[in-house]
């Protein structure tokens, strides 16, 4: 399995509150903070809903 890093590069505030939860499932609380994710469909769809506040990086 590959690995991943996702950091948030938008703020959550005036988000969805699906998105934030998203955010918070991924580990992400703070504007700047990355995490390291491996790749699963599951994965893939979480990204894919919050792509407009997040990046993602291959590690």
């Amino acid at each position: 399995m590959e690995n991943i890093i996702v950091t948030q590069v938008k703020s959550s505030i005036g988000v969805k509150k699906e998105h934030r939860l998203t955010l918070h499932a991924l580990g992400l609380r703070k504007t700047g903070q990355q995490r390291k994710h491996k790749v699963s469909p599951e994965l893939q769809g979480m990204l894919d809903s919050v792509r407009h506040l997040i990046k993602v990086e291959k590690a």
